[in-house]
């Protein structure tokens, strides 16, 4: 058994898979905790499109640190010292849209009780290693398809799609504004209830546990892994209920659709890390990205199908470079801000990764993903171009790996990966 591995088994055992909660005094912002930490902690934001990017006006055709500047690349040329493109990973899987939701695990919903870790997105992986650290071990933002589900990137061990809050006023209030002494009250007493609820439940379970056969016994396991999960959550929220929401000045917004909230919605993820209210977000960006808002009467999914149709084509990549814009712009945001008693800034404590579990929407591959990595303290600058050929296929886990270790996370393996990825560098 790796080392990693074994440390990692060692401390969810004696962590009761992180319900063993710090004391209030050390949630606190500032004072003993802040003196305490040395360096600045690591971030980790994962955003996601549904339907990639047009590879003809994404991809350099020159690697290294002399890739060229592409039609979609050019909003991020003032940045090109701070991001990563990697080329030629993916996940080896096929199923279109259906492979899209595997983006951030490697495996298909349908696959995933099947694996060790249950199909854990590396977005939660994360998250769990923060625990209660901070008020949100995560965060998921964004806004389903009617059609396809949207991008769907965040799933529990057990299997759970963890639900994105729809728009910036939403996520506003979960940030920032505290509830009144009634609504208090009130969710105090309901987090007691459905404690109650679960011990009621779970000691009859472990009763019927006792008279079961094998197979019985193993949907059982799987029962009593959705209730820890829902444990922890209830733990996690009377543990936050009396330490108040940092003030930000800032007015609520009114959500405007996906589109129009964008550049907001990054401005938010970057106030809650600022303020140390998450430390680990996702955004996703489905197929009902309201591309009329741009000016756009076409649907954004028709046009991932475009046919090759010139037309089509530059309507599809206005909409994609508007993506990164707003990519480059947040890049922008995060260098701008200092990290309290550092020199550095919010950026190179932040790993930022931008792509898609689709590669070529117009003929629905799943292979070759359009990745960018930026921030989090890795050397950048480059095109990194790893095999073309399947058979020497580098996984997208072992990015994933690696950066997990970056976050902190004493691992040497996630998902179908085969190590860290070869070439990416600490500064």
């Amino acid at each position: 058994m790796h080392r990693f591995e074994t440390h990692r088994r060692r401390f969810l055992q004696s962590s009761g898979v992180l319900l063993a909660l710090p004391t209030l005094e050390s949630l606190a912002r500032g004072g003993a905790t802040a003196a305490k930490e040395q360096t600045p902690p690591m971030r980790m934001v994962c955003i996601g499109n549904e339907f990639g990017m047009y590879p003809e006006a994404f991809w350099p055709t020159t690697s290294g640190r002399d890739f060229e500047i592409t039609p979609l690349l050019e909003p991020l040329a003032a940045h090109r010292e701070d991001f990563t493109i990697l080329s030629h990973l993916d996940h080896g899987l096929k199923g279109g849209h259906f492979a899209i939701h595997a983006f951030l695990t490697g495996v298909k919903s349908a696959d995933a009780k099947s694996m060790p870790d249950g199909g854990i997105s590396l977005d939660q992986r994360a998250a769990e290693f923060v625990g209660s650290k901070t008020r949100f071990p995560s965060l998921a933002i964004g806004s389903d398809d009617g059609v396809h589900g949207g991008c769907q990137m965040s799933w529990t061990r057990t299997g759970t799609r963890v639900p994105p809050v729809p728009g910036p006023r939403e996520l506003f209030q979960a940030l920032f504004i505290d509830d009144g002494p009634a609504a208090k009250k009130k969710a105090v007493d309901r987090i007691a209830l459905q404690h109650s609820i679960l011990d009621s439940v779970l000691s009859d379970a472990k009763s019927l546990k006792r008279r079961l056969n094998k197979a019985d016994g193993a949907k059982l396991e799987e029962y009593f892994s959705s209730v820890r999960d829902v444990e922890s959550k209830l733990n996690l929220d009377r543990q936050w209920q009396n330490v108040p929401k940092p003030s930000v000045d800032l007015d609520q917004p009114q959500n405007q659709g996906l589109t129009k909230d964008l550049p907001l919605i990054y401005d938010l993820i970057a106030l809650a890390l600022q303020t140390d209210s998450t430390r680990v977000a996702t955004l996703e960006i489905g197929g009902s990205f309201a591309i009329r808002d741009l000016g756009i009467q076409k649907g954004y999914h028709s046009l991932s199908h475009h046919g090759k149709l010139k037309e089509n084509l530059d309507l599809l990549v206005q909409v994609e470079r508007y993506q990164t814009e707003q990519y480059a712009r947040f890049i922008q945001k995060l260098k701008s801000l200092r990290e309290p008693g550092s020199d550095g800034s919010l950026l190179d404590s932040t790993m930022v990764l931008l792509g898609s579990g689709m590669g070529n929407a117009n003929s629905h591959t799943n292979s070759d993903l359009p990745l960018i990595l930026a921030g989090g303290g890795f050397r950048h600058g480059e095109l990194k171009q790893f095999p073309e050929d399947s058979r020497k296929r580098i996984p997208l886990s072992n990015l994933f790996v690696s950066m997990l270790q970056q976050f902190g996370v004493e691992t040497d393996r996630f998902g179908m990966s085969t190590g860290t990825l070869t070439g990416l560098d600490v500064a």
